[in-house]
């Protein structure tokens, strides 16, 4: 996204300060919205979900940290920064411990807000499946990445042990496990943190895009050529390049990418001049290298030079114990962007959870719960919500889930009014008690389930 797609709100119950932060924030090139109090700022909120929120704490009826706890129930993704004429160590210390990305006294110039405006949508900009922890460092609220599983706590804890380092961290691990998730954490646990973090996708371009992408090139170098165009080494100066399934890269290129890891200096295409860079370098890839070393289809030197610093992520199906964990904070985010209200997982869907493989890893599993979010009708999600197959869709009315016998003990037909009652009770066995779902398992209206229910009850049927 550019400036342009970043919506900010401004929430102050001072006109003045509203509108001049509203013309500064615009004159920078952001989507701006204001609001004069609390009220009026969730509102909006729940019409049209912000990619930062800029609020005064001392504020009429909500203050700004209430604002900001009901924000952060709402998308705990969403970044805050409170601003305030009234200083307060305990205040901005409470802020910050609960997940402020900054605090700002008044009076302050005008820079120092789209500053923090800047590297709070820098922040924001990280792949999902990231969130929860404390900010490590004053002013930014670093990303932690949820888990508790053993393994991927043993992930983390070397991340933020080699964030400071210049060493070349090396990231493997299947598709969707959150790779470039890591590579971003570890910049913004490291002391390149203000810097530029630049991404880099080795597999999505032609050898000669990606040679000039890599390196960048003088005017003229070839034809099309019409400028000079910086290299993300270049780009990346001051901060962090992720070369991402740099396993793709091809074998011509990895001899010239060995050279410039080596001498830390860069030569455009049609280039005289080498350029020095200091940038810190992390690479990514699903592929297993040493095997694509034995096939001679990668450079056995260039191999060890990256692999210095190797983080091996588990897939989803070794993290048992973070499944609820990651499906419920996408819940929760979903929910909040959207607008909806907060569901939950079913006992069912959780028993599938469970159970499935998850070939694609952390993001098929937030893919999944966004659509169902957004598609599903009850307060709960079922598996029919979550995978499309027709395993999972809700039994037809005739069938029922496993339709139950009218036939009595003695082995007589039931009564047509007990063999109803015995088909609602066990739609709603089937569906953990949610009416939505056993109506549509029926075929009948929410309604009609409720008013039959409370036939039921007054009956002592129930």
């Amino acid at each position: 996204m550019t400036a342009v797609d970043k919506k900010i709100l401004v929430v102050d119950d001072d006109r003045e300060t509203r509108i001049s932060l509203f013309e500064a924030l615009n004159r920078h090139g952001y989507q701006v919205s204001v609001a004069e109090n609390g009220r009026m700022a969730l509102e909006m909120l729940s019409r049209s979900p912000a990619d930062l929120v800029i609020t005064d704490v001392k504020m009429p009826e909500m203050d700004g940290l209430e604002l900001f706890s009901r924000i952060r129930s709402m998308d705990p993704a969403v970044p805050v920064v409170l601003i305030t004429g009234f200083a307060s160590v305990d205040t901005a210390v409470e802020a910050m411990k609960k997940g402020a990305f900054d605090y700002i006294l008044k009076p302050f110039p005008m820079e120092v807000i789209e500053q923090a405006a800047t590297r709070a949508l820098e922040a924001a900009a990280l792949p999902s499946g990231v969130g929860g922890k404390p900010p490590a460092r004053e002013g930014e609220a670093v990303k932690a990445i949820i888990g508790e599983e053993e393994a991927w706590r043993r992930v983390v804890e070397r991340a933020e042990a080699v964030a400071s380092s210049t060493a070349t961290v090396l990231i493997l691990g299947e598709s969707g496990t959150g790779k470039e998730v890591v590579a971003r954490y570890i910049h913004q646990r490291s002391d390149r943190r203000h810097g530029p973090f630049v991404a880099l996708n080795c597999a999505a371009l032609p050898d000669g895009l990606l040679e000039s992408e890599l390196f960048g090139h003088e005017k003229g170098a070839f034809t099309g050529a019409v400028s000079m165009k910086k290299g993300k080494f270049e780009l990346a100066h001051g901060g962090t390049l992720l070369l991402d399934e740099i396993g793709e890269i091809p074998l011509h290129l990895q001899a010239k990418l060995l050279r410039v890891l080596q001498e830390e200096e860069v030569d455009r295409l049609g280039g005289k001049t080498p350029i020095k860079f200091d940038v810190h370098v992390i690479a990514t890839t699903n592929r297993n290298l040493k095997e694509a070393v034995e096939k001679g289809e990668f450079r056995q030197d260039l191999f060890y030079r990256l692999n210095v610093i190797p983080l091996r992520l588990p897939p989803l199906r070794e993290r048992r114990r973070d499944i609820f964990l990651l499906a419920d904070h996408f819940i929760r985010r979903y929910s909040g962007r959207y607008g909806k209200p907060v569901k939950e997982l079913s006992a069912a869907a959780r028993e599938r959870f469970l159970a499935y493989e998850w070939p694609g890893n952390v993001r098929e599993l937030e893919n999944m719960i966004e659509r169902a979010v957004l598609l599903s009708g009850g307060d709960r999600l079922e598996p029919w919500d979550l995978w499309d197959g027709e395993d999972c869709a809700p039994p037809p009315a005739a069938a029922a889930a496993e339709a139950p016998s009218f036939v009595d003990g003695n082995g007589k037909m039931m009564p047509l009014r007990e063999a109803e009652r015995q088909m609602i009770l066990q739609a709603l066995r089937k569906t953990d008690n949610n009416r939505t779902h056993a109506a549509k398992m029926l075929g009948i209206s929410v309604r009609t389930l409720r008013n039959k229910l409370h036939e039921y009850r007054n009956k002592g049927l129930m």
